[in-house]
């Protein structure tokens, strides 16, 4: 041990340190670009300790969606109890849902352990177009879990899903993202990615009538599976950072489109390619709780 590692070590806080620990609520994608495997990714390069919880299981790669497998509720509950008895939450990603068994679960889970920073991104569809959940989860998805959720990450497919209506335009955005809000959401991230142009813009809609736009050039790229499951997990890491939503919000695209950029020209199987994770890997964030 180096002299600067033991003045280090003398100087520092008495109290527990720990690290900023975000789990996962979603499905796994065996391709590893979405799902799980991209959020626990993400937690890794933005410094945070990733857990998971898995949803179901999904065969997959980067052409398409094969086959869906359910985890069973009572195993879902379990490994929610098991992380958060043990290990505590800082936040919360939520993703793939597949029936209302499962979003109560999860709504049970949340109210139980008093969990914070939720972030729910209500994934129907797959970025091939594989619709992920049945149409029954919906109704249970609004009911339970938006009042819970410190944010809902919607696209513009699942926004019109939710509201029975098609956004093909700008400046619906906004109307949308209040819509959402009437849903009983506490806020909404409304992507605008799927717009034509060669911007993209998302709407971030607070209580009140307050939104922030939120702008970007387009990437060209054909590898963008994933990008909702990690804006997600991107926003939950730096709420677990101690960051507020609209700050959580922008560090989070600002990661993802460098995470669009960076793997934008590799070639990772014959459809819709993963991201770039790890472009910029930050160091694992400790935390130095204060003695009691």
């Amino acid at each position: 041990m180096t002299q600067q590692h033991i003045q280090a070590l003398q100087g520092r806080p008495s109290g527990p340190r720990r690290y900023a620990r975000v789990l996962s609520i979603a499905g796994s994608d065996s391709g590893g670009g979405a799902g799980i495997q991209a959020d626990l990714k993400t937690f890794a390069a933005l410094g945070c300790y990733g857990m998971t919880a898995i949803t179901a299981l999904t065969a997959q790669n980067t052409r398409g969606v094969r086959a869906i497998h359910g985890v069973p509720p009572e195993m879902l509950r379990a490994q929610i109890d098991a992380v958060v008895e043990d290990i505590g939450v800082d936040a919360v990603k939520i993703g793939m849902l597949h029936s209302p068994e499962v979003v109560r679960v999860v709504a049970d889970a949340i109210g139980r352990h008093a969990l914070q920073n939720v972030v729910l991104d209500p994934v129907m569809v797959a970025t091939s177009g594989d619709r992920l959940i049945a149409q029954e989860t919906v109704g249970a998805l609004v009911q339970a879990l938006f009042p819970l959720a410190a944010a809902v990450t919607p696209n513009l497919d699942e926004a019109g899903w939710l509201l029975s209506c098609s956004i093909e335009a700008e400046e619906q955005l906004d109307e949308a993202a209040d819509a959402l809000l009437a849903l009983g959401a506490r806020a909404v991230l409304l992507k605008g990615g799927h717009l034509p142009g060669d911007r993209v813009v998302d709407v971030l809609a607070l209580p009140g009538g307050v939104h922030e736009r939120l702008g970007s050039p387009r990437i060209a790229t054909h590898n963008g599976h994933g990008t909702g499951c990690t804006l997600s997990s991107a926003i939950a890491a730096h709420l677990a950072l101690g960051r507020e939503l609209p700050e959580a919000v922008r560090q989070a695209r600002s990661y993802i489109l460098g995470a669009i950029a960076a793997g934008a020209d590799v070639r990772t199987g014959a459809g819709q390619g993963p991201l770039n994770h790890g472009y910029a890997p930050v160091a694992q964030r400790i935390i130095e709780e204060e003695k009691r």
